[in-house]
C-alpha cells in the first residue's frame, strides 16, 4: 500500500510540472516592462534572466582529490553529461591533459559514507576504487582492470610504500555482523588477497602518511562517540624492512582537540594540524615529540574532515611551506619559513582553496574564485597561475552578484554569519517603494559550511530579482572550535534561532521585504527550513529538499560515521522528536514546497510524504514534488532544473509574481487558502 501511495504521488509531482516541450527560456524573452533610464522597472523575481537551470546543472563538472606523482597531477573530475560520475585525469606541464579512467569505471570510495581519497597512483597504474563494488582494482594501461581487495571491503586514503611493494590504505570491513570494522592494512599491488593488518582497534583511521625514507608511518585515529572534528589522535609507529610496524605509539599532547592532515616534512619531521587553541593551526613534533606550533593564527587551515585527503598545505623545499587558511570566508595563501616563522603572502583571490599537494619543487591546489573561475592552480613565486580548469558555462560578469559577509546578533548576545548576494541584473531594477524577496539558504551541515566560492544556482535567483542570504549559522565550520561545537545539544534550536534571526536583521536593514521570506535547504539543512516554519511564523513560505522531518525515523537509517553525532548534536533522546518538524505540525501554517527523490536511502521518502499529507489536510498550500530516477541519493540534472523551475513557480504564486519565460506552472494544493502577508 505504501509502494502504491509513493508511485502515485510520485505520478501526481511529475505531471505538476507538465507544460509545453518547447517552452521559451527565461533568457529568450523580450521584456515588456516600462523603463527608465535605460533599465526596465519590474517587480523582483519578475526579471527575465540568462542564466537558465541548463546553466546551473549542465557542464557542472568538478575537481577533486588531486595527488601528485612522479608521473603527474592526478586528480578526479566528476562528469555532468554522464550523471555527475567520476573519471581520474593526467595533467603534466609537458605532456598536457590524459584521462586515465573513463567516468563510466565511476570511482568514489564510501568509506565512512563520504569516502574521498579514493585513488592512488604508481608509475603507470592506477588503484582505485569503483563505487558500484567497493573494491579496489589496479588499472595499467592496455590491462582489464584487477580487483585486489575482497568483496564487502571499502578502502580509501590509500598511499604508495615503495619498499613494501604495496598500498597503504584505511579499510572499513563490512563482513561481519555489527558496526563495520576499520583498520590500517597493507595490500599487495600484484595479486588479490586479504592483505596485512597494520593498526586496528580504533572506531575510525584516516590519513596514513610515510615519511620521506619511509621507516615511520603516521597516521590519525578516534573513537566513538567522537566525529573527526571533536578529538582525535595522532599515532606514530615504525616500519621495518618488510613494511610491517613496529613500536606503535600514540603521541600524547597536553592539549586535547581535533589533530588532522599530518604530513612529513622533506627531512622527516612530523607536522599536524590541531585546533589546541581554538583555531585549526600548523603544529610540529620537536625532537622529545611535543607539538609545538608553528603559526598562531586566529583562523582555520583546515575544514571538518567529513571526507578523507584533503590538505591545505604542503612542502615547497625542506624549508618553506606554502599553506592556506580561511578567514572571514575568503581563503589566504601563504609561504612559511619553518626555521624564522616569518610568513609571507601570496597575491591571490580565492573563496576556496583545497587539495594543496606537492609536485617536484612545484606546489598545486585547487582554487575556486567568487566568480566562475576554477581550476587547478600551481605556486609561481608569489602569484598563482591557472594550469588546467573543467568545461564550465560562461557567463557575463555584469550579471554576477558578489557575496558581501555580515555578521549579526542572535540569541544570547552571540553572533552568527552569513553571505548577502543583492539582486543583480544591468537590465533591471526593482519598483523604488519596494526590496525583493528573500531566498535564506540553510548549508546542508550541521558541521558544514556556506561558501563565497562562486555558485550559479545562487546567480539563478539574484538574477532574477532575488536577494540571497547563505547563513553559517552556529555550529558551521570556519569560526573557531567553540562555534563549531556551540551547536552541541542546540541542533534544531540554535540554528533555527540563526536563521529567524538573520531574516529579521536583513528586514531592519532594509535589504529585503519582510513579507516574501523564503528559507529554504537540502536534508540537513531542510530540517531547519522545516523546523523554522513549524515553529515561527517569520518565513512566508519553506522550500525542503529531502529534509529530515522525524529525527526518531532518521537515526534508524544512520551509519557507523554519525551513529553517535545525532545525540551530541540534540543533546537528548527526548529532542529527537520534540525539534522535529513531525511532532509541529500544529505549527506548520505557511506555504510548502517538498522536494524529494522516492529511492533516497538516507532520507526515505516518507519523511516528506507524512508532512505533506498533515499540511495538506490542515488546507495549508502545499506541494510534492518527488522523482523517481535517484541513484544512490543522487538526482539526475534533467530532475534537479525542474525542481529549480518548480521552486520559482513556487515563489511566484505564493509572493504575487509572474516569473519571466514560458514554463510549468507547479500545481499547489489549497493554493485558494493562501493568505498574503
Amino acid at each position: 500500500m505504501k509502494l502504491i501511495s509513493i508511485t502515485l504521488l510520485v505520478f501526481v509531482g511529475l505531471l505538476s510540472l507538465i507544460g509545453c516541450d518547447n517552452a521559451t527560456k527565461p533568457s529568450e524573452i523580450t521584456p515588456t516592462a516600462p523603463k527608465v533610464d535605460g533599465v526596465y522597472v519590474a517587480e523582483f523575481g519578475s526579471w527575465a534572466s540568462p542564466v537558465t537551470p541548463e546553466d546551473v546543472y549542465d557542464l557542472s563538472d568538478d575537481i577533486s582529490d588531486v595527488r601528485a606523482t612522479t608521473q603527474g597531477i592526478y586528480f578526479v573530475q566528476s562528469n555532468a553529461n554522464n550523471e555527475g560520475k567520476k573519471a581520474v585525469y593526467r595533467f603534466d606541464t609537458e605532456a598536457g591533459l590524459t584521462k586515465v579512467v573513463s567516468s563510466d569505471f565511476n570511482i568514489r570510495s564510501r568509506v565512512n559514507e563520504y569516502g574521498g581519497a579514493p585513488f592512488a597512483a604508481i608509475g603507470n597504474s592506477l588503484f582505485a576504487t569503483k563505487f558500484s563494488d567497493q573494491i579496489l582494482y589496479r588499472i595499467a594501461p592496455n590491462q582489464a582492470p584487477f580487483a585486489l581487495t575482497p568483496n564487502g571491503t571499502r578502502h580509501a586514503g590509500c598511499i604508495s610504500n615503495p619498499k613494501a611493494s604495496r598500498l597503504i590504505c584505511v579499510r572499513e570491513d563490512h563482513r561481519g555482523d555489527g558496526e563495520p570494522v576499520h583498520s590500517l592494512v597493507g595490500i599487495n599491488l600484484s595479486y588479490a588477497d586479504e592483505g596485512q593488518t597494520l593498526a586496528i582497534g580504533a572506531d575510525f583511521y584516516s590519513m596514513p602518511v610515510l615519511s620521506p625514507d619511509q621507516t615511520q608511518l603516521a597516521w590519525i585515529a578516534w573513537n566513538h562517540p567522537n566525529m573527526p572534528w571533536d578529538k582525535t589522535e595522532l599515532w606514530l609507529a615504525d616500519l621495518d624492512t618488510k613494511g610491517a610496524v613496529v613500536n606503535p605509539r600514540k603521541i600524547d599532547t597536553a592539549q586535547q582537540g581535533a589533530i588532522t592532515q599530518p604530513l612529513f616534512s622533506p627531512t622527516g619531521q612530523l607536522y599536524f594540524i590541531a585546533d589546541f587553541n581554538n583555531w585549526w593551526n600548523i603544529y610540529r613534533l620537536d625532537p622529545q615529540y611535543v607539538p609545538e606550533i608553528v603559526l598562531a593564527q586566529q583562523a582555520e587551515f583546515a575544514d571538518a574532515d567529513w571526507q578523507i585527503g584533503n590538505y591545505s598545505y604542503a612542502f615547497e623545499n625542506e624549508h618553506r611551506l606554502i599553506a592556506t587558511y580561511n578567514n572571514d570566508g575568503l581563503a589566504q595563501l601563504i609561504r612559511i619559513d619553518t626555521h624564522s616563522g616569518v610568513t609571507e603572502p601570496i597575491a591571490v583571490e580565492f573563496a576556496e582553496i583545497d587539495y594543496v599537494t606537492q609536485h617536484g619543487n612545484d606546489v598545486f591546489f585547487v582554487g575556486a574564485k567568487e566568480t566562475p573561475e576554477k581550476g587547478i592552480y600551481k605556486i609561481q613565486g608569489r602569484a598563482a597561475q591557472l594550469v588546467y580548469a573543467p568545461n564550465l558555462p560562461v557567463m557575463d560578469p555584469h550579471f554576477i552578484s558578489r557575496p558581501q559577509s555580515l555578521s549579526y546578533k542572535t540569541a544570547n548576545d552571540e553572533l552568527a554569519h552569513g553571505y548577502l548576494y543583492p539582486p543583480k541584473n544591468p537590465n533591471f531594477r526593482g519598483p523604488s517603494d519596494k526590496e525583493p524577496p528573500l531566498v535564506l539558504m540553510m548549508h546542508a551541515g550541521p558541521t558544514a559550511k556556506a561558501s563565497r566560492a562562486f555558485r550559479r544556482d545562487v546567480q539563478y535567483w539574484t538574477s532574477r530579482g532575488f536577494a540571497v542570504f547563505d547563513v553559517n549559522y552556529r555550529g558551521s565550520t570556519g569560526f573557531g572550535r567553540d562555534y563549531r561545537n556551540s551547536l552541541y545539544g542546540n541542533w534544531g534550536k540554535s540554528d533555527v534561532v540563526d536563521a529567524v534571526r538573520a531574516a529579521g536583521f536583513l528586514v531592519n536593514r532594509g535589504d529585503v521585504d519582510g513579507r516574501k521570506l523564503a528559507i529554504r535547504g537540502n536534508r540537513a539543512g531542510g530540517f531547519t527550513a522545516l523546523s523554522a516554519v513549524a515553529n515561527y511564523s517569520t518565513f512566508g513560505a519553506g522550500v525542503s529538499y529531502s529534509g529530515i522531518s522525524d529525527m526518531e525515523e532518521f537515526k534508524r537509517h544512520s551509519h557507523k560515521f554519525e551513529s553517535h553525532y545525532l545525540l551530541r548534536l540534540l543533546g537528548s533522546i527526548d529532542n529527537y522528536r520534540q525539534r522535529s518538524a513531525m511532532a509541529n505540525l500544529k505549527g506548520i501554517n505557511e506555504p510548502l514546497l517538498l522536494i524529494q527523490g522516492v529511492n533516497d536511502s538516507l532520507i526515505p521518502a516518507e519523511q516528506s510524504l507524512i508532512i505533506y499529507e498533515a499540511v495538506k489536510a490542515k488546507g495549508v498550500p502545499v506541494t510534492y514534488l518527488a522523482f523517481s530516477d535517484d541513484a544512490a541519493n543522487r538526482v539526475s540534472p534533467q530532475s534537479k532544473k525542474q525542481a529549480l523551475e518548480a521552486e520559482l513557480s513556487f515563489y511566484g504564486q505564493i509572493f504575487g509574481f509572474t516569473p519571466a519565460g514560458s514554463m510549468p506552472a507547479l500545481a499547489i494544493e489549497n493554493i485558494d487558502n493562501l493568505r498574503r502577508r
